[in-house]
């Protein structure tokens, strides 16, 4: 059965070829970009030309420590650097935006991350202003490009369970808020900084829901303010269905990251090693039982990547990609708009108590 996955394989590779390779600079300098982009980089084989940081102290140390030449004294220093055509966008989601628009004004290609935008008026603006400038935006939705998600996906397009009927991740764990100070405050939190990564694997599946049902709620004690444990219902034309159900205040220790897509013809099942053991975590599982193939009961994946740091690769060089090739990205802003809409429909089904049909007026 080993033959039988050199195409899962393939469709999961996070190869960079050299000839889409291009500079980028990176704007922030905070834990993700020092343990994740930096690294994820490197092995890439791409070149950092420097890093900005508003704390001057920490983008010299991070760059030090990841052998960056280059730290930038401003913003504006680093857009003037004619050999940086990307830019990664790695700042607090409220300055995104305006450091979105001065990059694209400048002439560079984005990488943003997630949430694209605080609002899809916004995302549709940043959009807009990309096609302008004849500029590429990607989103940093980079569970998409997790090795075990990725080869899932790749299963579902080659039919390996046929026609698929639904889509479910069950995280529950216990996340740490107080290491981002601002996420402890904010009066939004689960969905629009945790669950999107799934929302938006979920989307990578099985396209745009027409329907949408949201609960959401705190537990006794929690430090954030914020919503810490959801549920959200996603409803397809037909029976197909998908669910997230997510909770980050398990005190017991006996945290569970799973993932599973049913099908007409069989299912795969997966877990996402990184929510195991945070920040460090451990290898991915990927199985499927298929009787299109057939597989004799459930076969192992060999899961070989992980989520962090390895798949935020996959966002940048899908970037890369278009900008050398033309097209857009996989997880291109105009796609991400959609992960946006369905964020907006599930906090107003929250809010409301009612269904939501993404995309609707308020």
């Amino acid at each position: 059965m080993i033959d039988v996955f050199a195409p899962i394989a393939a469709a999961a590779d996070l190869t960079i070829p050299a000839e889409h390779r291009r500079p980028v600079a990176i704007v922030g300098a905070g834990a993700i970009v020092d343990v994740a982009h930096l690294p994820a980089y490197r092995q890439a084989g791409l070149e950092v030309t420097g890093l900005f940081d508003l704390d001057a102290g920490r983008a010299a140390e991070v760059a030090a420590r990841h052998g960056v030449p280059r730290v930038y004294g401003t913003l504006e220093e680093l857009l003037a650097d004619e050999r940086a055509e990307v830019v990664d966008v790695a700042v607090a989601p409220g300055a995104q935006p305006g450091v979105a628009r001065q990059a694209l004004a400048a002439g560079k290609h984005l990488l943003c991350q997630k949430p694209f935008a605080p609002d899809v008026a916004t995302g549709q603006e940043l959009v807009g202003l990309a096609a302008a400038a004849g500029r590429k935006i990607a989103v940093n939705q980079q569970l998409r490009f997790d090795e075990g998600i990725a080869a899932a996906r790749a299963m579902v397009r080659r039919g390996w369970i046929g026609e698929p009927t639904a889509m479910t991740f069950t995280v529950n764990i216990f996340t740490d808020w107080s290491a981002w100070d601002w996420l402890v405050t904010t009066d939004r939190l689960e969905i629009v900084y945790h669950s999107i990564h799934y929302l938006d694997a979920i989307r990578s599946v099985l396209g745009d829901p027409e329907l949408v049902f949201c609960t959401g709620s705190r537990t006794p004690g929690q430090v954030a303010k914020g919503e810490t444990r959801t549920m959200s219902t996603l409803v397809y034309p037909g029976e197909v269905r998908a669910l997230v159900h997510a909770t980050h205040e398990n005190r017991t220790g006996d945290g569970e990251a799973a993932f599973r897509i049913d099908g007409a013809e069989g299912a795969i099942r997966g877990t996402l090693g990184l929510l195991y053991d945070y920040p460090h975590g451990r290898p991915d599982t990927l199985e499927v039982s298929s009787r299109a193939l057939p597989t004799d009961g459930w076969l192992p994946y060999p899961v070989t990547r992980r989520w962090l740091p390895d798949a935020v690769a996959g966002p940048m060089g899908s970037l890369l990609r278009a900008v050398a090739e033309g097209g857009e990205p996989e997880t291109s802003g105009a796609d991400n708009l959609g992960t946006l809409r369905l964020l907006d429909a599930l906090y107003r089904s929250m809010d409301s108590g009612r269904s939501v049909r993404p995309g609707s007026p308020a």
